[in-house]
Protein backbone atom coordinates (compact mmCIF):
# COMPACT_ATOMS: atom_id res chain seq x y z
CA UNK A 1 0.00 0.00 0.00
CA UNK A 2 1.94 3.07 -1.18
CA UNK A 3 2.40 6.00 1.41
CA UNK A 4 4.07 8.44 -0.60
CA UNK A 5 4.16 9.65 -4.22
CA UNK A 6 6.33 7.63 -5.39
CA UNK A 7 5.19 4.55 -3.98
CA UNK A 8 1.88 5.36 -5.60
CA UNK A 9 3.49 5.72 -9.07
CA UNK A 10 5.49 2.58 -8.84
CA UNK A 11 2.35 1.11 -7.55
CA UNK A 12 -0.10 2.53 -10.35
CA UNK A 13 3.18 1.13 -12.57
CA UNK A 14 3.38 -2.87 -11.35
CA UNK A 15 -0.38 -2.82 -12.07
CA UNK A 16 0.12 -3.31 -15.65
CA UNK A 17 3.24 -5.66 -15.32
CA UNK A 18 0.67 -8.79 -16.01
CA UNK A 19 -0.20 -7.05 -19.52
CA UNK A 20 0.48 -9.97 -22.39
CA UNK A 21 0.81 -7.25 -25.58
CA UNK A 22 4.30 -5.99 -24.87
CA UNK A 23 3.82 -2.89 -26.66
CA UNK A 24 0.34 -1.85 -24.62
CA UNK A 25 2.45 -2.75 -21.65
CA UNK A 26 4.98 -0.62 -22.19
CA UNK A 27 3.05 2.25 -23.49
CA UNK A 28 0.64 2.34 -20.49
CA UNK A 29 3.45 2.37 -17.92
CA UNK A 30 5.36 5.27 -19.56
CA UNK A 31 2.29 7.25 -19.94
CA UNK A 32 2.07 6.69 -16.10
CA UNK A 33 5.33 7.54 -15.57
CA UNK A 34 4.98 10.55 -17.25
CA UNK A 35 1.32 11.40 -16.37
CA UNK A 36 2.60 11.18 -12.60
CA UNK A 37 6.08 13.03 -13.29
CA UNK A 38 3.96 15.75 -14.67
CA UNK A 39 1.64 16.22 -12.02
CA UNK A 40 4.19 16.17 -9.28
CA UNK A 41 6.53 18.66 -11.25
CA UNK A 42 4.10 21.12 -11.17
CA UNK A 43 2.38 20.11 -8.14
CA UNK A 44 -1.16 19.88 -9.61
CA UNK A 45 -4.11 21.38 -7.74
CA UNK A 46 -7.43 20.17 -7.32
CA UNK A 47 -8.84 22.71 -9.04
CA UNK A 48 -6.60 22.81 -11.72
CA UNK A 49 -6.82 18.84 -12.06
CA UNK A 50 -10.91 19.12 -12.76
CA UNK A 51 -10.82 22.07 -14.66
CA UNK A 52 -8.57 19.43 -17.45
CA UNK A 53 -11.28 17.09 -16.76
CA UNK A 54 -13.43 19.35 -17.91
CA UNK A 55 -11.35 20.92 -21.10
CA UNK A 56 -11.03 16.78 -22.25
CA UNK A 57 -14.65 16.38 -21.84
CA UNK A 58 -15.62 19.75 -24.09
CA UNK A 59 -13.02 18.50 -26.54
CA UNK A 60 -14.73 15.39 -26.86
CA UNK A 61 -18.02 16.74 -27.25
CA UNK A 62 -16.76 18.80 -30.22
CA UNK A 63 -16.15 16.72 -32.47
CA UNK A 64 -18.15 15.16 -35.23
CA UNK A 65 -18.00 13.70 -38.82
CA UNK A 66 -16.76 16.60 -40.13
CA UNK A 67 -14.97 18.24 -37.15
CA UNK A 68 -12.03 16.61 -35.18
CA UNK A 69 -11.53 18.65 -32.08
CA UNK A 70 -8.81 16.27 -30.74
CA UNK A 71 -6.79 16.48 -33.58
CA UNK A 72 -6.63 20.44 -33.23
CA UNK A 73 -5.47 19.75 -29.96
CA UNK A 74 -2.83 17.52 -30.74
CA UNK A 75 -1.53 19.86 -33.79
CA UNK A 76 -1.67 23.06 -31.32
CA UNK A 77 0.49 21.05 -28.65
CA UNK A 78 2.73 20.19 -31.43
CA UNK A 79 2.25 16.90 -30.61
CA UNK A 80 0.98 15.91 -34.37
CA UNK A 81 4.03 16.96 -35.95
CA UNK A 82 6.35 15.54 -33.24
CA UNK A 83 4.97 12.25 -33.82
CA UNK A 84 4.93 12.61 -37.84
CA UNK A 85 8.39 13.16 -36.96
CA UNK A 86 9.25 9.96 -35.26
CA UNK A 87 7.23 7.61 -37.97
CA UNK A 88 7.44 10.11 -41.12
CA UNK A 89 10.94 11.25 -41.02
CA UNK A 90 11.97 11.27 -44.93
CA UNK A 91 15.07 9.23 -44.40
CA UNK A 92 17.12 10.52 -47.14
CA UNK A 93 17.43 14.75 -47.63
CA UNK A 94 16.73 14.59 -51.26
CA UNK A 95 13.03 13.54 -50.55
CA UNK A 96 10.02 15.90 -50.01
CA UNK A 97 9.30 16.79 -46.53
CA UNK A 98 6.54 15.42 -44.86
CA UNK A 99 4.07 17.25 -42.54
CA UNK A 100 0.67 17.05 -40.66
CA UNK A 101 -2.44 15.37 -42.04
CA UNK A 102 -4.59 17.95 -40.33
CA UNK A 103 -8.56 17.32 -39.49
CA UNK A 104 -9.84 18.45 -43.19
CA UNK A 105 -8.45 15.38 -45.66
CA UNK A 106 -11.45 13.59 -46.67
CA UNK A 107 -11.82 10.22 -48.54
CA UNK A 108 -13.00 9.58 -52.26
CA UNK A 109 -12.14 12.97 -53.65
CA UNK A 110 -12.61 13.62 -57.16
CA UNK A 111 -10.53 12.10 -59.50
CA UNK A 112 -9.48 14.32 -62.35
CA UNK A 113 -7.51 14.22 -65.15
CA UNK A 114 -3.92 16.45 -66.02
CA UNK A 115 -4.58 20.27 -65.99
CA UNK A 116 -8.04 20.07 -64.59
CA UNK A 117 -9.45 22.19 -61.95
CA UNK A 118 -10.29 21.74 -58.59
CA UNK A 119 -12.32 25.03 -58.39
CA UNK A 120 -15.70 23.09 -58.19
CA UNK A 121 -18.11 26.42 -58.03
CA UNK A 122 -17.58 29.77 -59.26
CA UNK A 123 -15.61 32.06 -56.89
CA UNK A 124 -16.23 36.08 -56.41
CA UNK A 125 -12.68 36.37 -55.42
CA UNK A 126 -9.15 34.38 -55.18
CA UNK A 127 -6.25 34.34 -57.50
CA UNK A 128 -6.36 32.27 -60.23
CA UNK A 129 -3.22 29.79 -60.20
CA UNK A 130 -1.56 26.54 -62.19
CA UNK A 131 0.06 24.22 -60.12
CA UNK A 132 2.72 21.63 -61.89
CA UNK A 133 5.53 19.53 -61.28
CA UNK A 134 6.53 16.08 -61.67
CA UNK A 135 7.09 12.92 -59.42
CA UNK A 136 10.45 11.76 -58.92
CA UNK A 137 12.24 9.43 -56.98
CA UNK A 138 15.27 10.85 -55.34
CA UNK A 139 17.47 10.64 -58.18
CA UNK A 140 15.24 12.03 -60.19
CA UNK A 141 13.82 9.35 -62.62
CA UNK A 142 10.45 10.09 -63.10
CA UNK A 143 7.32 8.00 -61.17
CA UNK A 144 4.60 7.24 -63.65
CA UNK A 145 0.76 6.84 -62.33
CA UNK A 146 1.66 8.18 -58.85
CA UNK A 147 -1.38 9.49 -56.91
CA UNK A 148 -1.32 13.12 -55.87
CA UNK A 149 -4.26 13.86 -53.93
CA UNK A 150 -4.94 17.37 -53.21
CA UNK A 151 -6.97 19.67 -50.88
CA UNK A 152 -7.19 23.32 -49.87
CA UNK A 153 -9.26 26.23 -48.43
CA UNK A 154 -11.02 28.27 -50.42
CA UNK A 155 -10.56 32.02 -50.90
CA UNK A 156 -13.02 32.81 -47.33
CA UNK A 157 -10.58 30.89 -45.54
CA UNK A 158 -13.11 27.50 -45.51
CA UNK A 159 -12.30 24.00 -46.34
CA UNK A 160 -15.75 22.47 -48.33
CA UNK A 161 -16.62 20.58 -45.09
CA UNK A 162 -16.83 23.61 -42.77
CA UNK A 163 -19.33 25.19 -44.97
CA UNK A 164 -21.62 22.57 -45.33
CA UNK A 165 -22.68 18.87 -43.62
CA UNK A 166 -21.61 17.03 -47.13
CA UNK A 167 -18.43 17.38 -48.78
CA UNK A 168 -18.68 19.13 -52.03
CA UNK A 169 -15.40 17.77 -53.32
CA UNK A 170 -14.74 22.07 -54.18
CA UNK A 171 -10.67 22.51 -54.01
CA UNK A 172 -9.97 18.82 -53.93
CA UNK A 173 -8.67 16.55 -56.40
CA UNK A 174 -7.15 13.45 -57.06
CA UNK A 175 -4.81 13.18 -59.70
CA UNK A 176 -2.37 10.70 -61.51
CA UNK A 177 1.12 11.48 -62.31
CA UNK A 178 1.82 11.11 -66.59
CA UNK A 179 4.97 8.54 -67.94
CA UNK A 180 7.03 11.41 -67.12
CA UNK A 181 5.90 12.03 -63.88
CA UNK A 182 3.90 15.50 -64.33
CA UNK A 183 1.27 16.49 -62.72
CA UNK A 184 -0.56 19.89 -63.83
CA UNK A 185 -4.25 21.74 -61.82
CA UNK A 186 -5.72 24.79 -61.63
CA UNK A 187 -6.89 26.29 -58.60
CA UNK A 188 -6.26 29.38 -56.63
CA UNK A 189 -3.81 31.05 -54.29
CA UNK A 190 -4.18 29.25 -51.47
CA UNK A 191 -4.90 32.53 -48.03
CA UNK A 192 -3.84 31.77 -44.37
CA UNK A 193 -6.81 30.70 -42.64
CA UNK A 194 -7.87 30.47 -38.80
CA UNK A 195 -8.31 26.76 -37.52
CA UNK A 196 -11.45 26.86 -35.86
CA UNK A 197 -11.14 28.16 -32.72
CA UNK A 198 -15.07 28.33 -30.97
CA UNK A 199 -14.41 25.20 -29.22
CA UNK A 200 -12.12 24.17 -26.36
CA UNK A 201 -8.69 24.70 -28.39
CA UNK A 202 -9.49 28.18 -29.55
CA UNK A 203 -9.89 29.26 -25.38
CA UNK A 204 -7.21 27.31 -25.04
CA UNK A 205 -5.09 29.65 -27.51
CA UNK A 206 -6.41 32.84 -26.02
CA UNK A 207 -5.44 31.74 -22.43
CA UNK A 208 -1.96 31.89 -23.62
CA UNK A 209 -1.70 34.44 -26.15
CA UNK A 210 -1.17 32.35 -28.80
CA UNK A 211 -2.95 32.90 -32.08
CA UNK A 212 -5.14 30.45 -34.63
CA UNK A 213 -3.69 31.49 -37.96
CA UNK A 214 -1.83 28.58 -40.06
CA UNK A 215 0.21 30.06 -43.04
CA UNK A 216 -1.31 29.76 -46.47
CA UNK A 217 -0.58 25.96 -48.06
CA UNK A 218 -2.20 23.55 -50.24
CA UNK A 219 -2.34 20.22 -48.56
CA UNK A 220 -1.05 16.52 -50.69
CA UNK A 221 -0.43 13.06 -50.04
CA UNK A 222 1.41 11.56 -52.99
CA UNK A 223 1.81 8.30 -53.24
CA UNK A 224 3.47 4.83 -55.65
CA UNK A 225 3.52 1.47 -55.87
CA UNK A 226 7.28 0.40 -54.55
CA UNK A 227 7.64 4.39 -52.87
CA UNK A 228 6.90 5.49 -49.20
CA UNK A 229 3.84 7.96 -49.25
CA UNK A 230 4.01 11.38 -48.35
CA UNK A 231 1.94 13.49 -46.37
CA UNK A 232 3.05 17.28 -46.90
CA UNK A 233 2.44 20.76 -48.08
CA UNK A 234 3.16 23.17 -50.13
CA UNK A 235 3.56 27.11 -48.79
CA UNK A 236 3.06 30.40 -50.36
CA UNK A 237 6.46 32.16 -49.70
CA UNK A 238 4.56 35.34 -49.63
CA UNK A 239 1.99 34.16 -46.62
CA UNK A 240 2.24 35.24 -43.49
CA UNK A 241 2.23 33.24 -40.45
CA UNK A 242 5.75 31.04 -41.80
CA UNK A 243 7.06 31.75 -38.46
CA UNK A 244 4.20 31.13 -36.33
CA UNK A 245 2.07 28.51 -37.96
CA UNK A 246 -0.30 27.25 -35.23
CA UNK A 247 0.21 23.26 -35.75
CA UNK A 248 3.80 23.95 -36.57
CA UNK A 249 3.24 22.35 -39.83
CA UNK A 250 6.08 24.83 -42.09
CA UNK A 251 9.58 22.92 -43.25
CA UNK A 252 11.76 24.95 -44.89
CA UNK A 253 11.74 23.27 -47.64
CA UNK A 254 7.89 23.02 -48.56
CA UNK A 255 7.88 26.93 -48.95
CA UNK A 256 7.42 27.72 -52.54
CA UNK A 257 6.81 30.89 -54.63
CA UNK A 258 4.06 32.00 -57.08
CA UNK A 259 4.91 33.34 -60.21
CA UNK A 260 2.78 35.84 -62.04
CA UNK A 261 2.49 34.95 -65.48
CA UNK A 262 1.62 37.26 -68.26
CA UNK A 263 -1.99 36.37 -68.48
CA UNK A 264 -2.55 37.48 -64.91
CA UNK A 265 -2.88 33.96 -63.19
CA UNK A 266 -0.11 32.54 -60.69
CA UNK A 267 2.58 29.59 -61.80
CA UNK A 268 3.76 27.26 -58.45
CA UNK A 269 5.97 24.89 -59.73
CA UNK A 270 6.86 21.84 -56.86
CA UNK A 271 8.49 18.37 -57.95
CA UNK A 272 7.20 15.59 -55.04
CA UNK A 273 10.09 13.41 -54.47
CA UNK A 274 9.83 10.16 -53.31
CA UNK A 275 11.63 7.49 -51.42
CA UNK A 276 11.33 3.74 -52.56
CA UNK A 277 10.68 1.32 -49.41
Amino acid sequence: MATTENELTAEVIASFNRTTDPRLKEIMQSLVKHIHSFAKEVRLSDEEWMFAIEFLTATGKMCSDVRQEFILLSDTLGLSSLVDLINHAKGDERATEPTILGPFHVQNSPVLKYGDSIIQRTLDIGEPALVRGRVVDVNGKPIAGALLDVWQTDANGLYDIQESTEVSGNLRGIFHSRDDGGYAFQTIRPVPYPIPDDGPVGKMLRLVNRHPWRAAHIHAIVSAPGYRSVTTHIFDEDSKYLDSDTVFGVKGSLIKKFLPQSDGTLLLEYDFVLVQE
